[in-house]
This record gives C-alpha cells, sequence and structure tokens, in this order.
C-alpha cells in the first residue's frame, strides 16, 4: 500500500513561523482549533543555485547513512543547511534510512515547518517506532495545526494492524471518517487490512463492500485478509468476482491465494494458478516461483516443485528455504539436506528459517552428526538467542536419542517459551526417561508456565509407559481440571494411556463418551484392543469406523491387521490388508508387509508366510524378517528360521534380541554346537542379550526385578515363598519347561527357571498386597513360555488376576487361562 501511496504529492500550506511542541499523548479525539494559513515566507523561496549546488546533487545519490553524514559537513560550510531543500531532505532520507532521532534533530529546530515535512515524520515514526510514538506524533500535529492527509491515516492503520491493535486502530478509523475521507479508496483499504489483520475478517468485508470504488490494491488486501485468516474458499470466491468486475489478478494477489492453494491442498486450483501465471507472463518473477514451490510441496508434488526450483534463473533465500522445507515435509529428509549443501556452496547465507528446516532433516534422519554440523553453524550465524531455533535443536538432539544434549541445550536456553518445555518432555519421554518428563512437567508447573494440548499429549504417554493405573487417574483428574478434557487430541492420548495400562474397558468408555473423534483416537483405540489380544472387537470397531465419515489410514491399518495377528484372525487380516489396496488405496509399508507375515507365521503358516516375503514388491527389511524368525522360534522350524535369520543378519540389527532367537531355535532343537555359535558370533559383534526386568508398583514406589538377582531387601522372603508356590502349583498340574536350558542337571534348570524376573515380581505382589486384589506387572521383554504357563497356574491356585504387559501385549491370567488363549 505505501509504495501506491509514494507517488501521492498533495500540495498543503505552509505553517505559521512557531516553536513546536515535543510528541503528546493526547487523545485522538482532541479537537483543536481551525488552522490559520498564511502565504510563503520570503525565506521559503529557494534560490537556483541551491538546486544545482553539488551538495543537492550529492544528497540525491545517496544510499545509505553514512554517505548522508560524509555530505551534511558540506552543506554546513557551504551555508545550506538552513535552506528548506535540504532540511526536507535530511528530514526525508533520515526517515527512509531508519534513523528517526537524527530526523527529528533536523525537523525540530526549523521554525517555518512545512506540512510536508510533519507528514515525513509521521511517516518514519510509524515505519521504524513503535505504535505509540507514531500516535503520539499525529496527536502533536493536530496541536500544530497541521491537517492530515490520506496517507497519514494509511501509515498509521497499518502500523494499528501490524501491531495487532484493535482498540487504536478503530480510533484511526474514526479519525478517518470525521476527515472526510470515509470514501477515499487508499484510507478505506487501509481500514479494511487493520480489520483483517486483527482477525477481524468480517468486520473487513463490511468495510470492503460498502466502498464506493475499488482498485487491484483493495481487491488484493480483502483477498489476502480471507487467505490469512483460513478461508480458502472465500478467497477463490473473492478471486472469481474480482475478474467478473474488471480487475485481473497482478502478482501480489498470485502471491497471496497460492499459499492458499497450499493450505486446501488441492493440486487441481493450484495448477489452474499456474495456469494463469504462464498466460500472464509472471513465471519469471522469483517470489511467483518460489510460492509455486511452496505450493506444489504442500499439495505432495515435491517433483513438481523440484522443476520449477531448478528452472528459476533467481532465487532468494526464501526459495531455498521453500525448497527444502518441501522436501521435509514429504518425508525426504536425505533430499532435503543435499539441497542445503547446494544452498552454501552458491553461497546463501542460511536464515532462521533455514537452520530449523534443516534440523528437522537431520531429526527424521536420525543423524546426529550433521545435526552437530547445523549446531555449530547457527552457532556462527549468531542464532543462539533465537528461541524457535534452540528449540528446533533440543527436538533434533532428542529424536537423535541424545537427549543429555537436548537438556544442555534447555538448560543453558534463555527466555524458555513453553514450546521450549514442551519438546524437553516429549524428547525425555520418546526416549524412554519418563521420571524426567514427568519432573520437568511439575517443575513447568511451579514456574506458572500454563500446559496447552502439546503438553499434555506429551506427558500422557510417557504415563501411560510407567503402565500405572494410579498415576493414570492422577493424570486424567489434572486433564479434567485444567479443562482440556474437551480437546480431542488429550483424550486420544488418556484412551491411550488406559489402555497401556491394562484399564482397556475404562480406555472404551473415555473412547464412547467423545463427541468429536479423530483418525488417530479410533488408531488408539483398535490398537488397545489388539494389544489386550482382544482382535475380534478391534476388528468390529474398524467395522464401526468405515461405517462413518472419518477414514482409516495406514496406521489403522497396520492397528487392525496386528490385532489379528495377536488374536489368530487369519482370514480377517488377509481381508483387510487386500481392502487396503483395493477399496482405500494405501500402498503398504514395511511395517505392514512384517505384521503379514506376523500375521501368517504366528498362526503356524510359516511357508506361506516365506512365500509371502519372497513375493513382496519391496526389498524385505528387518521388520519382516524379524517377524519371519519369531513365528519360526514358536513352531520349531529351524530350516525357515536359519534362512531368515541368513537375510536378517545381513541388514545389522543393532540389538541381540534376533540372534537370541535363533540361539532358543536351536536350544529347542538340542542343537548345542549351533546355538554356541551364535552365541561366539553375538560377543564378536558386541551384542549382549537385554536382561530380563519385570517392575511393580506398590505405595507409591516402583520396585524392579532382574532375573537371578537378589538385591531386592526382601530377597530371602520372595525366594523362599517362590519355593513353596513352585509346589503348589506342580500339584495343580504344572510342569516346568526346561527345554531351552543345557549343561546343567534338572534341579538346576528348575532353578534358573524360578528366578525369571516376572516370578520374583508376581511373588514380591502375592506377599505385600492384599489377597483379592489385582497384581500388576510390567516386563520389557516379551513373556517366556514357562513362566506364561506358571503365572496361569499361580492364578488358579491363589485366586488372584494377574496382568502382565510385556513388550507386546497385555496377558489376563484368571482362574488358571489367560486372555490371548495361549496365542501370542
Amino acid at each position: 500500500m505505501s509504495s501506491r501511496l509514494s507517488h501521492l504529492t498533495p500540495v498543503v500550506p505552509i505553517k505559521t513561523s512557531k516553536a513546536p511542541p515535543t510528541p503528546s499523548k493526547s487523545s485522538l479525539s482532541s479537537s483543536s482549533s481551525s488552522p490559520v494559513f498564511h502565504t510563503l515566507s520570503p525565506r521559503t523561496h529557494i534560490p537556483a543555485h541551491v538546486y544545482t549546488h553539488p551538495s543537492a546533487l550529492l544528497l540525491e545519490l545517496c544510499t545509505s547513512l553514512k554517505e548522508i553524514h560524509q555530505i551534511i559537513p558540506l552543506i554546513v560550510k557551504n551555508g545550506l543547511y538552513n535552506e528548506h531543500l535540504f532540511q526536507t531532505k535530511l528530514v526525508s532520507l533520515f526517515c527512509n534510512y531508519g534513523s528517526v532521532n537524527e530526523a527529528a534533530r533536523v525537523f525540530e529546530p526549523i521554525e517555518d515547518k512545512l506540512d510536508a515535512l510533519y507528514h515525513t515524520m509521521l511517516k518514519g515514526y510509524a515505519k521504524n517506532y513503535s505504535l505509540d510514538s507514531a500516535v503520539s506524533f499525529f496527536c502533536r500535529m493536530k496541536l500544530d495545526d497541521v491537517k492530515p492527509v490520506v496517507y497519514n491515516f494509511t501509515y498509521l492503520l497499518k502500523v494499528c494492524g501490524d501491531n495487532t491493535d484493535l482498540r487504536r486502530g478503530k480510533e484511526i478509523h474514526g479519525q478517518v471518517i470525521t476527515n472526510g475521507y470515509a470514501s477515499n479508496v487508499f484510507a478505506m483499504t487501509g481500514v479494511v487490512n487493520l480489520y483483517a489483520k486483527c482477525r477481524q475478517i468480517d468486520q473487513a468485508y463490511k468495510m470492503f463492500d460498502r466502498m464506493p470504488e475499488r482498485d487491484l490494491v483493495s481487491w488484493n488486501t480483502i483477498i489476502a485478509g480471507f487467505a490469512q485468516n483460513g478461508l480458502p474458499k472465500v478467497t477463490f470466491e473473492l478471486v472469481l468476482r474480482m475478474q467478473e468486475e474488471g480487475q485481473k489478478p497482478d502478482s501480489i494477489t498470485l502471491v497471496t491465494i497460492l499459499p492458499a492453494a497450499a493450505d486446501i491442498g488441492s493440486m487441481k486450483i493450484g495448477n489452474s494458478i499456474h495456469g494463469y501465471v504462464v498466460r500472464a507472463g509472471f513465471g519469471s518473477l522469483v517470489n511467483i516461483s518460489t510460492a509455486l514451490v511452496d505450493m506444489y510441496s504442500k499439495c505432495g508434488s515435491v517433483g513438481t516443485a523440484r522443476l520449477i526450483f531448478d528452472r528459476m534463473k533467481q532465487r532468494t533465500v526464501v526459495s531455498w528455504n521453500s525448497m527444502i522445507a518441501g522436501y521435509v515435509e514429504n518425508g525426504d529428509a536425505e533430499e532435503a539436506m543435499k539441497i542445503f549443501q547446494n544452498m552454501l556452496d552458491e553461497g546463501f547465507e542460511p536464515t532462521n528459517v533455514t537452520i530449523m528446516e534443516t534440523l528437522h532433516a537431520c531429526a527424521d534422519l536420525g543423524d546426529l552428526a550433521r545435526g552437530k554440523f547445523i549446531h555449530e553453524l547457527l552457532d556462527q550465524l549468531k542464532l543462539g538467542s533465537d528461541v524457535s531455533v534452540m528449540n528446533s535443536l533440543i527436538s533434533m538432539y532428542c529424536k537423535c536419542k541424545r537427549v543429555d544434549l537436548a537438556a544442555k541445550v534447555f538448560k543453558n536456553l534463555r527466555g524458555k517459551t513453553l514450546v521450549s518445555w514442551n519438546a524437553m518432555i516429549l524428547g525425555y519421554a520418546q526416549n524412554g526417561r519418563v521420571n524426567e518428563a514427568l519432573s520437568h512437567y511439575c517443575e513447568m508447573q511451579s514456574q506458572n508456565i500454563k500446559p496447552d494440548s502439546f503438553t499434555m499429549v506429551s506427558v500422557i504417554p510417557a504415563l501411560a509407559e510407567l503402565s500405572v493405573t494410579r498415576q493414570a487417574k492422577w493424570m486424567h483428574g489434572i486433564v479434567i481440571r485444567t479443562s482440556w478434557d474437551k480437546d480431542v487430541f488429550v483424550v486420544t492420548a488418556l484412551v491411550d494411556m488406559y489402555a497401556k495400562c491394562g484399564a482397556i474397558d475404562t480406555a472404551r468408555k473415555l473412547f464412547d463418551m467423545m463427541e468429536e473423534r479423530h483418525v488417530t483416537t479410533w488408531n488408539a483405540m483398535i490398537d488397545g484392543y489388539g494389544t489386550h489380544g482382544l482382535g475380534k472387537a478391534a476388528v468390529e470397531l474398524f467395522n464401526d469406523m468405515q461405517k462413518g465419515t472419518i477414514k482409516p489410514n495406514d496406521i489403522t491399518f497396520l492397528c487392525v491387521i496386528s490385532a489379528c495377528s495377536h488374536s489368530g484372525l487369519v482370514e480377517e487380516g488377509l481381508s483387510l490388508f487386500s481392502s487396503m489396496k483395493k477399496d482405500y488405496g494405501l500402498k503398504p509399508t514395511m511395517d505392514h508387509y512384517g505384521a503379514m507375515v506376523d500375521l501368517l507365521g504366528r498362526s503356524g503358516k510359516v511357508n506361506e508366510a516365506w512365500d509371502f516375503i519372497q513375493k513382496m514388491p519391496i526389498e524385505p527389511g528387518i521388520t519382516v524378517f524379524g517377524a519371519m524368525l519369531g513365528a519360526c522360534k514358536i513352531h520349531k522350524n529351524v530350516e525357515l528360521g536359519e534362512k531368515a535369520a541368513v537375510k536378517l543378519f545381513e541388514l545389522n540389527p543393532d540389538e541381540g534380541g534376533y540372534h537370541v532367537l535363533l540361539s532358543n531355535i536351536y536350544a529347542t532343537a538340542s542343537m548345542w554346537d549351533k546355538m554356541a555359535k551364535v552365541r561366539t558370533m553375538m560377543e564378536k559383534k558386541g551384542l549382549q542379550k537385554t536382561p530380563g526386568c519385570s517392575l511393580v508398583d506398590f505405595k507409591n514406589e516402583v520396585h524392579s526385578f532382574y532375573s537371578g538377582s537378589t538385591r531386592h531387601p526382601q530377597s530371602k522372603r520372595i525366594y523362599a515363598f517362590l519355593e513353596k508356590l513352585g509346589e503348589e502349583i506342580k500339584a495343580a498340574g504344572y510342569v516346568p519347561d526346561t527345554n531351552s536350558i543345557h549343561d546343567v542337571e534338572d534341579d538346576v534348570k528348575e532353578q534358573l527357571l524360578n528366578s525369571h524376573s516376572e516370578k520374583l515380581a508376581i511373588s514380591f505382589a502375592l506377599l505385600n498386597t492384599s489377597p483379592g486384589t489385582t497384581i500388576h506387572i510390567r516386563k520389557n521383554l516379551r513373556v517366556c513360555g514357562d513362566c506364561h504357563n506358571a503365572t496361569k497356574y499361580i492364578s488358579l491356585v491363589t485366586g488372584r488376576e494377574i496382568v502382565v504387559r510385556d513388550m507386546h501385549r497385555f496377558h489376563h491370567f484368571r482362574n488358571g487361562t489367560c486372555s490371548c488363549g495361549d496365542y501370542w
């Protein structure tokens, strides 16, 4: 708007000579006496030699404050400093280069101030100073009997809009009307812009609709207002109406509406705009091309975005940022980093946006080395004080599993925002450091920082990992008291938390009470049923979902197929996998293929599972061969187990669990030599078997038990009780499974089995809780076959319900049976 107004040179009378008062903060509505106008004083006559003096020519060629300061001594030396031409030019130049204080030092001593000087000073305050300063100077103008001109109001309205100061904006609007500019296209465009920037889009449209005439800038202003207020549909309707009324969209219009097309992900509209860009000859404009890159990226066509980017003859740093962000948003972090490297090679200096996007890419890649390089770069660029950049750095370190480095950044960060706290809490939660996540949440509250929904959906999953119903209820209470119980994502997190704490019925009650559900809500409930071995309930819920308006996504199918796998619903799982591609057009990922192998293999169809792997359209990964190896372990298939293991070990898995699986397959088949070779291989690779650990929550304290450990204060009592309990369950029919142990006597084998962590934890709970109460156990590994069998008999002889959550699922033991039906 300002560029349009800069061509206006209104003729204004000269004021009488008087010493001007300093800017005051008088009310905008204060009245002033009618101005008294005089003709030009004799000293305002500018001699011809002044125009041609070298100083005047040099001022015209000035390009910086430094050059102005070099010329001023020449002006003073030649006695020209008091000439109106030089005074006016100096005030204008100082304002243009943002030095309003120096402009004021020139302005204040002038005796016969031209109105134009006031207008220039007001423009300087509006552009370079605070809103208070601009409004104060406007009030001074009124006291000095300077009659406002239209662009005074456009500057003031703009600064009110930029500061979203609706109250003072309305006062300026009132002044527009009282000064007779209610029908002026420039002034009213400023009013429209004010209300749009203050998110009063309905009021903005009323002002626009009342305008007796509208120019292209007016149309662009209201179109931008609707686009920036998240109303793309109306935005495009206005573009059509604009053309019907004889105005053609210009480059500003296009730069405004391309992001609106991106926001709704409409490739059709985006293509239409692109076509207009080409026909109108705007394709060479760098801002248009950049907007097209952004639009295509956000519409999922990053390939097209790249074509446009590569054809750009000129690029700005914004162009590079858009291309980097496009690859990040479309899941190609590696290509994003290549573009970033190209940007550096071509000499562009990264901005804060560049750094944040590249940190996001490093986080997605889990690339700590390049993440540290970006950290060094942002320090060189002196962006360490930019809180948004540092928040991205915290997130990157957390996702690269270096939460210790993230914590160091967080500790040294000044001006922490809620986003900073959220990033740190989520980082701790994602790295399994639940206690730190909870302590940071409590510390945040102690500093009177009010949590938002993101805080809650970060801390609730951390609690879910603890799997303690008592703490789940505590968090649920906080959610209700802080009024987040209507937020769909927070309640979804609660549903997931209760399911992971073993309270699947409570999770379903919450689910049924929700007025609004997101696809993640359905996914959480379906996954909850799956982990509790309730495959039929999961399939039924999926069928209910299909009847509604929310469509299942790839995660939904992964959850429901996995639920079928853990409940032996093979035909249902096969049907769902087929429907995923045929009915919903969803492309299966490696995890889906792994779930299908697990579905077939777990049910005993190990040959079909192996055939399925051979026919996969993508190269099988660790999850696929891992599922195959697990199935071979369950069904004692040595031949296919060996084949799966060979392929699996070629992929270099970074933990020893798969080697242990193969070792157990050999042990079950009494192939001790081969088992020993696997153990030797693990030692050479530095891989270790994760020790079994079971946890029990008792009296606000978590008790940890490791297999064979005697460190617990009640160890003697626990082992004595466990020996007695062993006799009782044997009498009820329990037979120890010692097939996986060799080279020791039978009684030693039983002793080794009796020292498994879950048995120790169950014994502790039985000794320390009241009869009839449910026992909750958490284990970090899969429950072994012997412990699963033993726990069934323990539930029978003690009359207790025992809920065990292992690394994959829940087992509810009641009266000698398990909810999994011995199918896990």
